[in-house]
């Protein structure tokens, strides 16, 4: 088209525009645009930037632009000190809006979790816990500053944000709602702050739950004068009631036993917790709790998508408190008479004909006082040649430059980012062209990758989550005073930007963690995201998606069950009413609203299971039929399952820690497999002697050889990426993973004890010749005993082995320590505690650089040769302590030829995935089931009619336990109340034994301890027997039966054990 031609057609449509918003009342202005056509607005932007002079239309304008740009050559790189008048283009940017980095946590979620209670214990840190609303990412910068999505702007999420934003105005102002709009508006503008805030709607597709109500809740302000600040909690609800927006209800715990019970309280609340359920708990437990502007039971409902967990600075208990005083929430006693005319849905559905119409009618309805500058959503198309010209302009600012730097990175990495950019304006006059550019991060993996490249590089500015920047490129050199104004400004300042905003500059400000609830998984991960899988694919995929899911989420399996046949009759349902035709995923909630309501309706637990409390929310009468209902003494053990190996391989892999014995067993299991070798080849592969990718060659030659071979993985398996590996090797070759740990008790944080630590070190540094040359002569042999140590910190002995036993359904333990030894020398406690200081402060500076490079390299020399005098000089402990080889291997060889023979069962697993978290129901004591099963068998065998009553019943325990406290029957603060005390040990006296026809039971007194460790239970005692149909919790009322003569009661010798606190 003639350019002319183009200019005129511009002007018509401009004028026609101009006329139609002059009728509004709205100031119109010169840039012109034709993104919406004959009908489409167009309102000056009266930002800083507008076409002037020969530029007419925003193309002309851009090709103006681009023809100044086109002018000079282009340099990479100019001295920050120096600007040189010969390039031709400068630029300046300024953030225009920006929300927290995406956070991903190297360490696994159970670590975070144990270093977020270290740095509360520390007193460097507060734990800050927040509801998460469900909904989109809102950023708004003022009127002029732009309103932005996730990843886009000038579209119906950004209107609506807009106009429900216009709306709360509305609501907390009444009549003062214009002033005030028009006020924050220009605050928001002069002190270039962003407002980040989740946006609730029924009209952008469904969550978890379409919302009662549509609206807004602020999550952050970001401070854009530099780097990006954000506001702490704090200032925050400051900012907030000073405006009166709305607040999302925040807790926070001060103290490790009140952090302890958070974690603890989430766990019991995981696989039910509800928008009311959730915040009375951690009301109960926490030091302080910030209601939320609006209940999310009131403006959302029940369904709650989750939790967020962070640390944040130690004052903030004591600022949020002076907060709360100085500014309490106030009320509008006429914003019901000043709301907008039509409410957001009405609107949204007058004008389903297009988006178009849908933003247009949105945006008039706001008013100017809101909302004036149309600009961004009337832009259109993409300038594609905008980066290169931006990163080879001089920067005028520190600003600039940092950013520049950023994309440099991104670019030069290639990573996976788009820069979608936008000419907003142009000055012909200045030669002055203002871009609007967003960074859309395509894939998570960049952040990761980023995150590491700025532990490498700290000067390097985060990368953000719904990040856009306005930049202005300056042409030719008319502009010297300008530009050497700027460049003076540039010199002072560039020094100060980013040392100004580093308030937590420690590695306590990444620590994060988001917690969801199961019932907003089930709506939206299990069967929204479920749907193309369902109708594409057909059952047998979906059913294995789902399973895959709960599996990963570390589902119980009573709950797992249950899901199974919930989602087994969703996907009859609705493949059934759409014959095959699939459901708008956008609206799936308007079809599985009414399924589950009908679900729900068939029993109690049903409702507990997807979270339902009625129409009118009747979450504390929900509450309260559970707790009449709850089994509050037993859990139903995991399902196990018979499974015959028959016919299938087996590979033996290790997670172990070197020195552990691994390559000795393997060999001599080679030469002396006993039966394991009946009708099976024995083939090993040692990690040391192979050249390449260990795993990948293991899997060709299991592969190769016969499919009833047993294959000796002889490599350290120390990771979950590793377990999976063996998992997929033995499922791609009908193969079952058998893996073998050395036994220990662990430590807190660890599956494995500093004594077996220390003995594994003791044995590397003992050996000569070393395949892997990881013997004595190795300069750095203790600094790689600890670094496969850490590999593991994070999880508990227990969390090691149900992780193991979850994904393969075996586990085989093999001894290394004799169960009565001496303890282990202070002098070698000493030099390890010294190793794992050392460790873990080269590992945050140096990551895993080796310990004979970097700034701790004379330390950790000094350390080796001190451990290897101390371990040395204890010889005699580790060759009194340590189980004999041969015992070892025997006892090793019998498990394994047990589980080749089948007689060992299999416990079921789901896909063999990572589990995280597992839900929890009860505290309790865990008693030895051998001593209890020894004492139910002397009682037997010395009482004629003890013995008459077991005879024909169980008199073998498997499990045993004293309740506690119970979720159901006590509250969930009630368990989470134990979590500090989980591991203690505790002497439980047996006194007695109550028996009927359907039960029996020991009754036991817990002993008088230090931790005050004490059961809820008005009658302690362990369940021992129950008939079938009977549930456990009835043997709460045998003493009761004992006095009506339905039940016996017969005293005997009191037995003392010791019991273990669990939270089960």
């Amino acid at each position: 088209m003639d350019p002319h031609e183009k200019q005129r057609k511009h002007a018509t449509r401009g004028h026609r525009w101009n006329q139609e918003m002059q009728s509004h009342g709205y100031k119109t202005g010169s840039y012109q645009s034709d993104s919406w056509h004959d009908h489409g607005p167009q309102i000056s932007s009266q930002a800083k930037w507008v076409p002037r002079a020969q530029a007419s239309t925003s193309t002309e304008a851009l090709e103006i632009s681009e023809r100044a740009d086109n002018e000079g050559e282009f340099q990479q790189e100019v001295p920050e000190e120096s600007f040189h008048f010969a390039r031709s283009t400068f630029a300046q940017a300024q953030l225009r809006a920006t929300f927290y980095p995406k956070f991903e946590n190297e360490k696994s979620d159970q670590e975070v979790r144990t270093k977020m209670i270290e740095v509360v214990q520390s007193g460097k840190g507060v734990l800050e816990v927040s509801l998460k609303h469900s909904g989109s990412l809102f950023m708004y910068s003022g009127d002029h500053g732009g309103a932005f999505a996730k990843n886009s702007y000038g579209n119906l999420y950004t209107a609506v944000g807009v106009f429900v934003l216009a709306s709360t105005f509305q609501e907390a102002w009444g009549a003062q709602a214009s002033q005030k709009q028009k006020e924050f508006n220009n605050h928001l503008e002069t002190s270039r702050l962003c407002i980040c805030m989740e946006l609730v709607t029924a009209v952008l597709g469904d969550h978890g739950q379409r919302p009662k109500q549509d609206y807004v809740v602020v999550t952050a302000v970001a401070d854009l004068k530099g780097k990006p600040h954000f506001y702490a909690t704090p200032d925050l609800i400051m900012f907030c009631r000073q405006w009166r927006l709305p607040t999302n209800h925040v807790w926070l715990f001060s103290s490790r036993k009140s952090a302890a019970s958070f974690f603890t309280a989430y766990d019991a609340l995981c696989e039910e917790g509800t928008a009311t359920s959730v915040s009375h708990v951690l009301d109960e437990i926490s030091e302080i709790s910030v209601p939320a502007s609006k209940s999310h039971a009131e403006v959302q409902g029940e369904i709650l998508e989750g939790l967020v967990a962070r640390i944040v600075s130690p004052q903030s208990t004591e600022r949020v408190q002076k907060v709360l005083e100085e500014f309490p929430l106030a009320d509008c006693e006429d914003s019901s008479k000043l709301l907008l005319q039509k409410g957001l849905r009405t609107i949204c559905a007058q004008h389903m004909i297009s988006e178009k119409e849908q933003i247009k009618a949105l945006l008039q309805s706001i008013g100017q006082d809101m909302c004036s500058d149309w600009s961004d959503w009337t832009s259109e198309g993409s300038n594609s040649t905008f980066l290169p010209k931006f990163l080879k302009a001089t920067p005028l600012d520190h600003v600039t430059r940092k950013l520049q730097e950023m994309l440099r990175f991104l670019q030069d990495r290639k990573m996976r980012v788009r820069y979608p950019c936008h000419v907003k304006g142009y000055d012909a006059k200045e030669q002055k062209t203002h871009y609007r550019m967003t960074i859309h991060v395509l894939d998570d993996s960049v952040f990761r990758k980023y995150q590491t490249a700025m532990r490498r590089n700290p000067e390097l500015w985060p990368l953000y989550r719904g990040f856009f920047m306005d930049v202005y490129l300056m042409h030719g050199s008319q502009n010297k005073n300008l530009v050497t104004a700027l460049s003076d400004k540039f010199s002072k300042n560039s020094l100060s930007s980013d040392e100004q905003s580093n308030s937590l500059a420690d590695e306590s400000e990444d620590l994060m963690l988001k917690l969801k609830f199961l019932p907003y998984k089930i709506r939206t991960f299990l069967i929204r995201n479920g749907l193309s899988i369902l109708f594409q694919n057909g059952f047998p995929a979906y059913r294995k998606y789902y399973l895959r899911q709960m599996g990963n989420w570390n589902t119980s399996s009573d709950k797992e069950q249950q899901l199974d046949r919930l989602l087994t009759e969703w996907a009859e349902y609705i493949t059934g009413k759409g014959r095959g035709k699939g459901i708008n995923s956008h609206m799936y909630l308007s079809e599985v609203e009414p399924f589950l309501e009908e679900f729900a309706k068939r029993s109690l637990w049903n409702k507990s299971l997807i979270g339902y409390t009625g129409p009118a929310g009747k979450t504390e009468e929900l509450l309260k039929e559970l707790t009449e209902e709850a089994d509050v003494s037993e859990q139903q053990a995991p399902p196990v399952a018979k499974e015959t190996v028959d016919g299938k391989g087996i590979i033996i892999f290790f997670p172990g820690i070197p020195g552990c014995g691994k390559s000795a067993l393997c060999e001599e299991l080679f030469k002396d497999p006993g039966d394991l070798a009946n009708g099976r080849t024995i083939r090993s592969l040692m990690g040391d002697l192979v050249k390449g990718k260990y795993w990948s060659l293991l899997a060709k030659q299991h592969q190769q050889g016969p499919a009833t071979g047993v294959t000796l993985a002889d490599k350290n398996a120390p990771n979950v990426e590793v377990w999976k590996t063996v998992g997929d090797i033995s499922k791609s070759t009908s193969a079952i993973g058998v893996p073998v740990v050395p036994d220990s008790g662990g430590t807190e944080y660890n599956p494995f004890s500093l004594e077996e630590l220390a003995l594994f070190m003791y044995r590397v540094l003992q050996r000569t010749n070393h395949p892997g040359n990881l013997d004595k002569k190795s300069p750095n042999a203790g600094y790689v005993l600890l670094m496969f140590y850490n590999l593991y910190s994070g999880k508990d002995r227990k969390e090691f082995e149900d992780t193991l036993r979850g994904a393969f359904g075996y586990l085989v333990k093999f001894p290394v320590l004799k169960a009565n030894r001496p303890p282990l020398p202070s002098s070698i406690q000493e030099v390890l505690s010294e190793g794992l200081e050392l460790f873990k402060r080269h590992a945050g500076k140096h990551g895993k650089l080796d310990s004979t490079k970097g700034s701790f390299s004379q330390k950790w020399s000094m350390w080796e040769k001190q451990l290897r005098e101390v371990l040395n000089g204890n010889a005699a402990y580790f060759k009194e302590v340590q189980v004999p080889f041969e015992e070892v291997f025997q006892n090793l060889r019998q498990q394994l030829v047990a589980i080749a023979k089948g007689e060992i069962c299999m416990q079921t697993s789901t896909e063999g995935e990572e589990r995280f978290f597992k839900s929890i129901t009860y505290a309790a004591l865990s008693l030895p089931a051998n001593e209890i099963t020894n004492t139910l068998q002397q009682l037997a065998a010395t009482n004629m009619e003890l013995e008459k009553y077991f005879l024909g019943r169980m008199v073998i325990v498997n499990s045993a336990h004293v309740t506690l406290a119970h979720k159901h029957a006590h509250g969930v603060a009630a368990v989470a109340a134990f979590s500090e005390a989980r591991g203690a040990v505790v002497s439980v006296k047996l006194k007695a034994l109550l028996f009927s026809s359907k039960m029996c039971a020991l009754e036991v007194q817990i002993m008088e301890n230090e931790r005050g460790i004490y059961t809820k239970n008005e009658w302690p005692h362990v369940t021992v027997w129950t008939a079938q149909g009977t549930k456990a919790k009835e043997a709460n009322l045998l003493p009761q039966m004992v006095t009506r003569g339905h039940a016996s009661h017969v005293d005997f010798t009191p037995v003392i054990v010791s019991g273990v606190v669990e939270l089960l």
